[in-house]
């Protein structure tokens, strides 16, 4: 699977004919997460999940899905490490950086002082939660970039946070290539799964806010 074919599928849900019988692009899928932990503009967990649907129509389980997990979760922690450093340099320099200031756009002042308090009460343990939880992976790794925490520290809780990120999506890749014959639903199914589990949670936390703000609003009218 190329470039193009592995982006087309985890954004449209759809295989090319005859992708599922190529080798996977783990260059490509080692490249693209990297580069989506460093710059969230591609949709790292429906990639992983693509690459595992692939992966199980090739019927290369379990070393196919597990070199799949394998590659997700070292590019995963090589792009963290290194967004961590630039935020270092940015932390430590009088003008600070483009890359810590994108982390502060980033992070609402609330999900930021809740990262906060996470960090002072688990320590580098809260690297996990934070990579499973949708839009908690920045927050978190403010927190530990304000709290000054040195990389080796933040390396050993961010190892075990990659691995389980990438073990939750490649079974999610799993479960979509399991219930259909064809690839292209079972990649429909994950990409749809996997953009529930990004965006359901700030939709609902965005609904109990209006819900909130018109209660408020009809005790003040009445």
């Amino acid at each position: 699977m190329t470039w193009q074919e592995l982006v087309t599928a985890a954004t449209t849900g759809q295989v090319a004919p005859g992708s599922a019988g190529q080798a996977l692009g783990y260059p490509a899928l080692f490249v693209l997460v990297a580069l989506g932990a460093l710059v969230p503009v591609i949709p790292t967990g429906a990639l992983v999940s693509t690459a595992a649907v692939v992966a199980f129509h090739q019927q290369s389980l379990p070393f196919g899905v597990a070199l799949v997990v394998g590659a997700a979760a070292v590019a995963a922690f090589v792009g963290d490490i290194a967004l961590y450093w630039l935020g270092r340099r940015g932390v430590h320099s009088r003008g600070g950086s483009r890359w810590l200031e994108a982390l502060r756009r980033r992070a609402s002042p609330e999900r930021l002082e809740q990262a906060r308090t996470k960090l002072d009460e688990h320590g580098v343990l809260v690297l996990v939660v934070s990579r499973l939880v949708p839009a908690g992976r920045v927050p978190v790794m403010l927190a530990c970039l304000l709290a000054e925490l040195p990389l080796r520290r933040f390396a050993r809780g961010d190892g075990p946070a990659c691995l389980a990120w990438a073990v939750t999506y490649g079974l999610i890749g799993i479960l979509g290539g399991s219930l259909f014959s064809e690839p292209w639903k079972g990649v429909a199914l994950a990409v749809a799964l996997t953009l529930l589990m990004s965006t359901g949670p700030a939709a609902w936390r965005w609904a109990a806010k209006t819900a909130r703000t018109r209660r408020a609003r009809t005790k003040t009218a009445g």
